[in-house]
């Protein structure tokens, strides 16, 4: 008898089958906030998303990610900046580094631990930031700056209905010519929930919604050797982002107000901040 696996139908659901394991361990991310998965070995991924800040829409972020092993993941990433914001510095999207700026990351899964219908996983993540070349604004205009690093971990429970992720990432940059980009030092919380109702397979949408928390505190700048007195920050947000699955692709849109601000007289008040995401993973 002819064995199963070699008829035409069966080898399209098995292709299917095959790409929805792919986005389900690709997909849970939040548009904010730090989250624990990686791609699956050989899978890639690409994003690009628009973020801004109170209504400025200020940059254009492309990424790519490639699972090394299913617990490595290997991401680049490089912008577009249509206008520099003159707020504190910030990566609003916190799988990307400082606006404006390109990044080669290693993220390693380097904890995962199944139970009944959930998983709970660690992540750490770290690699280099290199300055873009363009112009900044605000107390940022002319600053010159070196390279930078950035290391993190991220940790979390993820289940078919809900999921939990807290993690903290800082970036620094080196000297260049007396000047320094102020440290950022990043902490984000994220509740994802996942209506019954909303579980749906191909050929129709899966959705996710998620409460996304982010606190910043923005170091002080370095000008010809000197810190510049107030050029420090502490900000916090809040608010809410959507996912939605649909076979290889993934949209996500997402908005933060703030919670709690001292960013002092130096900036001009971030009244909000959002992003907007499309993925694909092949």
């Amino acid at each position: 008898m002819r064995h199963i696996w070699t008829r035409p139908w069966a080898l399209a659901f098995a292709s299917l089958v095959t790409t929805a394991h792919v986005i389900e361990a690709a997909d849970h991310a939040p548009v904010f906030g730090l989250a624990t998965p990686t791609n699956p070995q050989g899978g890639w991924s690409f994003d690009l998303g628009v973020n801004g800040r109170s209504g400025v829409a200020s940059n254009l972020e492309a990424e790519l990610t490639y699972g090394l092993t299913q617990n490595i993941k290997l991401a680049v990433s490089g912008p577009v900046v249509f206008q520099p914001d003159p707020y504190p510095r910030s990566s609003v999207t916190t799988n990307t580094p400082i606006s404006g700026d390109f990044s080669a990351l290693v993220w390693w899964r380097f904890k995962k631990k199944d139970f009944s219908g959930k998983r709970i996983e660690s992540t750490a993540v770290a690699g280099a930031l290199a300055p873009g070349p363009q112009q900044e604004t605000g107390l940022y205009r002319d600053l010159y700056s070196g390279p930078g690093y950035l290391v993190g971990v991220v940790t979390g429970v993820a289940s078919r209905s809900q999921y939990v992720w807290v993690g903290t990432t800082y970036q620094r940059y080196a000297e260049s010519k007396g000047d320094r980009r102020p440290d950022l030092l990043t902490y984000t919380a994220v509740y994802g929930y996942r209506p019954f109702s909303w579980r749906t397979d191909y050929p129709r949408w899966d959705w996710r919604i998620f409460g996304e928390f982010t606190g910043e505190h923005t170091g002080t700048l370095q000008r010809q050797s000197f810190e510049l007195p107030g050029s420090g920050a502490n900000q916090m947000f809040l608010g809410p982002s959507l996912l939605g699955v649909y076979r290889a692709i993934g949209i996500e849109a997402g908005i933060q107000f703030p919670v709690y601000r001292d960013a002092g007289p130096l900036y001009p008040k971030e009244r909000y901040r959002f992003a907007v995401n499309f993925a694909y993973f092949f």
